[in-house]
């Protein structure tokens, strides 16, 4: 059995996204083993992390200036905007310099209609938006799953509700069923961008 403050630091790498038991444990020592100096840059990173990153709030990116500096790009056209779930999703679809809208990450999916499910995206967010902006368009750019093709078409019905001229566009087939946006390539990004419907 590990000392305490080893435990305590194994439990909170575990909870990290596919870190396993022994994986948390081989960052544990790899920092013990690594020495004060790495220990205490990682310790600052954090610390900056927690600090100085907060929500945009008219996207709800991760950002250290709100709004976020798509947000507040004059140039950009306020009346397209792109839903996606991640500030992953987001990256990749700016890599392919193809969209010149805004954007609202909604930080999860609809599983289910309930107030729970709801309550924990962003999405009450997205829909008093759509009321008060002059959005012309909205590129539901969700991933090519179960849980992203719920959620479009709860959106899309949301939308149409709220404005039935808006036009609702979605992400062209070119990406795979049940793959991730933040693995695919730029080429097929662009091409699912350049030919949404």
């Amino acid at each position: 059995m590990y000392s305490p403050s080893i435990e305590n630091l194994i439990k909170a790498f575990s909870k990290l996204p596919t870190v396993g038991k022994r994986t948390a444990e081989r960052f544990v020592f790899y920092l013990l083993q690594s020495g004060k100096k790495d220990v205490a840059e990682l310790t600052i990173a954090l610390k900056q992390l927690i600090e100085n990153v907060k929500s945009c709030e008219m996207c709800w990116n991760f950002t250290e200036t709100s709004p976020c500096k798509i947000c507040s790009d004059q140039k950009r056209n306020p009346s397209l905007l792109c839903v996606t779930t991640t500030p992953q999703d987001l990256e990749v679809l700016e890599s392919t310099r193809q969209f010149n809208g805004r954007y609202h990450l909604l930080r999860g999916v609809v599983k289910s209609e309930s107030q729970e499910s709801l309550e924990r995206t962003k999405i009450p967010q997205l829909l008093a938006r759509i009321q008060k902006e002059p959005i012309t368009e909205i590129l539901l750019a969700l991933n090519h799953n179960l849980d992203g093709e719920i959620t479009m078409m709860y959106l899309e019905k949301k939308i149409q509700s709220i404005n039935s001229e808006i036009k609702i566009t979605r992400l062209a087939r070119g990406l795979p069923m049940g793959s991730d946006l933040q693995y695919a390539d730029e080429i097929t990004l662009k091409s699912a961008i350049e030919n949404r419907r």
